[in-house]
């Protein structure tokens, strides 16, 4: 739709244009605020005869990937699903409508809305896009640069983060067991402890780590004492944990791997350690190999004696050292057989295994350690016993609602081959179980996959609990409301999502509910 352009209605009235806007704002300037975005897009629908119907908002979402841009998402579905009540898309820049490190992939979006006859106005831009050359050439020059901006902050904020750090200042994640974050003002004076989940609110502060309760910090030593001196292993040495009731930071039961993190993180001998892991402009994480990771020694009170922490260190290398590359993969293979599958959690879960750590060093990445052994990672798998546990549980849930639809005076038939069952000869039903998963910031996720090749009316997710033991809540999905083969859950979901969520499976129960009607004399 040309600026200069106004199109008449048959009584000779100018046209009126339906339209939805888009905005987005990451942690920018406020210049991006989605207030200012929207006056500005706004001022522009006034001057053209639009009126703008629907608002998509993403805020405090990054423009690097469509993963997480829930607004964006729902706004191509819309427009692909060719019942749009509007053909023009209003957007603040072309920033806005995505900072992607491919340009063809902006452009791609921007095309499924071409292809179903919708427009989409960059209202703040020079040009307008109008699809002329000059705006086609302009328009590829701004998406390049809006990629080349995330790459360059990328590359100053990696720079400011090691000058931190090189000063003895704490770059997030959690602090550990026996460690606490502290808050330092400008002046370097402390000013509170943090607990989890808090964050500096002021440019100035700094964090650092400092020691821990007493109690916490004797159970620390402890894990060393048994491990050099007693030549305890990282699971014995969490059963004995367990059987004194002493929990981690997360106040939960100790394992292999969170006895190993105690044993091998510098930071327990105040050593303030960045860069050990890459995951830049939302790409591939990478481990990276020590020459590139920044280090401050003597940053903070350390807990552990460093002769201590590091004959510590010496039995962890003699353990990965003392096998070869043969070995290694001979021991992967062996647990790939006995387990059916692998993952990081495995290996270091395993008694015997060697560390994650040690085959990424020697194969350059976990993938690459899988494929001597024929293994092909597609969905990320953890305990064994979870498995097992979701397995028994499915079958369980089933068999609870037919009984609990029949005794309603409801019908449902089970198809044996694909579970998914018929409610009443009406609509049909997908049962399918979401694990928790704990990422490493601590935050829980839950991955709910939709068999979009049997293409239930209704996918009834089952949200288990943080221990994957037994049901948290349910989640009532319609297909027409969810037409993505996945989405992703968290602890905190918004409302449009939290619309469908049910602590019992009472209201799906109630669906399937038959009543008797009177018959009128």
């Amino acid at each position: 739709m040309e600026s200069n352009a106004v199109a008449e209605d048959g009584a000779g009235q100018p046209k009126r244009f339906r339209a939805v806007e888009y905005v987005r704002m990451s942690t920018e300037h406020q210049q991006y605020s989605t207030e200012n975005q929207a006056d500005k897009i706004r001022e522009y629908a006034a001057h053209r005869n639009i009126d703008i119907v629907r608002t998509y908002a993403d805020a405090g979402k990054s423009g690097l990937r469509i993963d997480g841009r829930q607004a964006l998402q729902q706004l191509i579905k819309d427009v692909e699903s060719g019942s749009a009540d509007f053909s023009i898309i209003l957007v603040y820049d072309v920033s806005r409508w995505g900072r992607f490190q491919d340009a063809d992939e902006s452009a791609y979006y921007e095309y499924i809305c071409k292809r179903k006859n919708i427009h989409v106005a960059y209202v703040a831009e020079q040009f307008e896009n109008d699809g002329s050359p000059v705006a086609t050439i302009v328009k590829g020059v701004k998406r390049a640069m809006a990629g080349e901006y995330s790459r360059e902050l990328s590359a100053k904020v990696f720079a400011g983060q090691c000058r931190l750090i090189e000063l003895g200042f704490r770059q997030g994640g959690p602090a550990g067991f026996g460690l606490r974050r502290v808050l330092l003002d400008q002046s370097g004076s402390v000013k509170a402890e943090l607990s989890r989940g808090e964050h500096k609110s002021l440019q100035t502060d700094r964090v650092i780590l400092m020691p821990g309760p007493d109690s916490e910090i004797q159970v620390v030593n402890q894990i060393y004492r048994w491990f050099t001196d007693d030549g305890l292993t990282e699971s014995e040495i969490a059963v004995r944990l367990n059987e004194t009731g002493v929990r981690t930071d997360l106040d939960r039961n100790w394992t292999r791997s969170t006895v190993r993190e105690v044993l091998t993180n510098e930071k327990y001998i105040g050593n303030n350690v960045y860069n050990r892991r890459s995951f830049k402009l939302k790409k591939l994480r990478v481990e990276n190999t020590p020459d590139m990771w920044i280090k401050k020694e003597g940053a903070f009170e350390s807990v552990v004696a460093p002769d201590v922490f590091y004959i510590a260190q010496g039995i962890v290398r003699a353990r990965a050292y003392r096998f070869s590359n043969d070995e290694l993969i001979e021991r992967l293979r062996s647990l790939f057989q006995n387990r059916g599958f692998l993952s990081g959690l495995i290996i270091d879960e395993t008694e015997g295994m060697p560390s994650t750590s040690a085959y990424i060093h020697r194969f350059g990445s976990l993938i690459r350690a899988y494929q001597t052994v024929g293994f092909t990672p597609d969905r990320d798998y953890q305990y064994l016993e979870a498995n097992q546990f979701l397995r028994r549980l499915h079958p369980q849930i089933v068999a609870q609602t037919e009984k609990a639809i029949g005794e309603l005076g409801g019908s449902i038939v089970r198809d044996p081959a694909t579970d998914l069952l018929h409610v009443n000869k009406e609509f049909t039903v997908s049962l399918v179980l979401a694990r928790c998963q704990t990422h490493d910031n601590g935050r829980n996720r839950w991955k709910v996959r939709f068999d979009t090749g049997l293409a239930p009316d209704m996918t009834v997710a089952v949200r288990l609990n943080h221990t994957n033991q037994a049901p948290l809540d349910y989640y009532l999905l319609p297909r027409l409301d969810f037409g993505l083969p996945r989405i992703s859950l968290a602890d905190h979901n918004a409302v449009e999502i939290e619309s469908y969520r049910f602590d019992t499976l009472d209201y799906f129960y109630g669906m399937a509910q038959r009543t008797r009607i009177r018959r009128a004399a």
